[in-house]
C-alpha cells in the first residue's frame, strides 16, 4: 500500500512538472526588441559573447566577448566591453589577456570580475582594468584547490565571498568553490552527476535577497538552488536549460540558448523570467533564429540584455548584444 501510495505522489508530481513545464512555454511576451542599441567603433565587431552583466550603477552594461571571433588567440582586441545607458562605448581593456572570455561579474565596489574558460583562471579587476587579484594557473587545468578547469562562472556576495562554478562539460571540472575576499580557499562542493548537489556544466551563478544561490546547472537541465555553505536546498526544471542567470529584485532571469527537441524536449530557447519566490515564469522573450542567446542581464529599470554566442550552429556571424524593453 506505501508503495502504491508513493507511486501515486510520484505521478502527481510528475504530472505538475509537465504542467509547469508548458506554462514556462507559454509564458507571454512583454518585451520589444531593440537590435542596435550598442555601438561599436568602425571595424569592431562583437563576437562570441557568453558574459555579460550590470555595473554597479545600475545602467551600464559590461560585456566580456571573444575579440571579434569564438576566442581571443592571436588577437589585440581588448575584450572587457563597457557601455552606457544609451549604448556608447565608454571603456575598453584585457587586450592579451585572455584565451576564451566566458562569465563576467561585477561586486559592490564596482570591481570587474571574469572568468577565462580556456585560460583556467578567475581574475578580478579595477573598472579601468588593472588587475588586483588572480586565482587559478593561467594555462594550467586541474581539479586540486588552487586550479580550475575550465571556470565558467563568478559570484561576490554582499560580505566579499567569492563563488565559483569550475567546468564547462565533457572532461573539465563540475564543482562549486567558495573563498574568502582575499583570495584564501573555503570549500568546494558538488561532483559530475545528476543529483540534487551534482553538476554537469555550473555555467553561471545568481543570488536572491535571502542569499541564496541559483546556479545554472546547464548539462542537467535545472536551476539548483544552494545556501552559501553549499547546502542542497531545491532544484527548478521550468526555466529550460539555463545558460545565463542574473537576480534582480528577486525576479529570476534565464537565457536558455540550447533547448531543443533532442537536448531538452518540451523547451525552446529564449529568456524566460519569473520570481525567486515560488519559481513560477512569468514571461518568456523567445530566441531569433538568428542567433543563440548565452548571456542575460537586467538594469535597474527593468531593461534586459542578451549576449549571443554564435548562430544556430555556432557561426561567430549570429554572435550580437541585444536589449529589450517592456512595451
Amino acid at each position: 500500500m506505501w508503495k502504491l501510495h508513493m507511486a501515486f505522489v510520484a505521478l502527481l508530481l510528475s504530472q505538475a512538472a509537465l504542467v509547469q513545464d508548458a506554462a514556462a512555454q507559454d509564458a507571454p511576451n512583454p518585451y520589444s526588441t531593440i537590435d542596435n542599441h550598442f555601438q561599436m567603433p568602425a571595424g569592431r565587431v562583437v563576437g562570441s559573447t557568453a558574459g555579460i552583466t550590470i555595473d554597479r550603477d545600475g545602467s551600464s552594461v559590461w560585456a566580456f566577448e571573444r575579440c571579434g571571433g569564438n576566442n581571443c588567440i592571436g588577437s589585440n582586441a581588448a575584450p572587457v566591453l563597457k557601455f552606457d545607458a544609451s549604448g556608447k562605448l565608454v571603456a575598453s581593456f584585457g587586450a592579451n589577456l585572455f584565451v576564451r572570455p566566458h562569465g563576467v561579474h561585477v561586486d559592490r565596489d564596482g570591481n570587474v570580475w571574469v572568468t577565462d574558460q580556456e585560460g583556467h583562471q578567475v581574475v578580478k579587476m579595477t573598472p579601468q582594468g588593472q588587475v588586483l587579484m588572480t586565482l587559478g594557473k593561467k594555462g594550467v587545468a586541474g581539479d586540486g584547490l588552487d586550479v580550475f578547469n575550465a571556470p565558467s562562472a563568478v559570484f561576490v556576495a554582499p560580505d566579499g565571498s567569492i563563488f565559483i562554478g569550475d567546468g564547462h562539460g565533457g572532461t573539465t571540472n563540475a564543482r562549486m568553490l567558495k573563498f574568502t575576499k582575499d583570495g584564501t580557499f573555503i570549500k568546494t562542493w558538488g561532483k559530475r552527476g545528476i543529483g540534487p548537489g551534482d553538476f554537469e556544466t555550473p555555467h553561471g551563478i545568481a543570488m536572491d535577497s535571502q542569499g541564496r544561490l541559483f546556479v545554472a546547472d546547464r548539462g542537467n537541465n535545472r536551476v539548483q538552488i544552494f545556501d552559501q555553505d553549499g547546502k542542497f536546498l531545491a532544484e527548478w526544471k521550468q526555466f529550460g536549460r539555463p545558460s545565463g542567470i542574473f537576480i534582480r529584485n528577486d525576479m529570476l532571469y534565464i537565457a536558455d540558448h540550447q533547448s531543443d527537441p533532442k537536448t531538452n524536449p518540451g523547451f525552446t530557447k529564449g529568456i524566460r523570467i519569473g520570481s525567486v519566490k515560488d519559481g513560477k515564469v512569468t514571461a518568456f522573450i523567445p530566441d531569433k533564429p538568428d542567433g543563440t542567446q548565452e548571456g542575460v542581464a537586467v538594469d535597474a529599470q527593468g531593461n534586459v540584455y542578451g549576449s549571443l554566442t554564435g548562430g544556430p550552429t555556432g557561426a561567430v556571424g549570429g554572435a550580437a548584444l541585444k536589449k529589450y524593453v517592456r512595451r
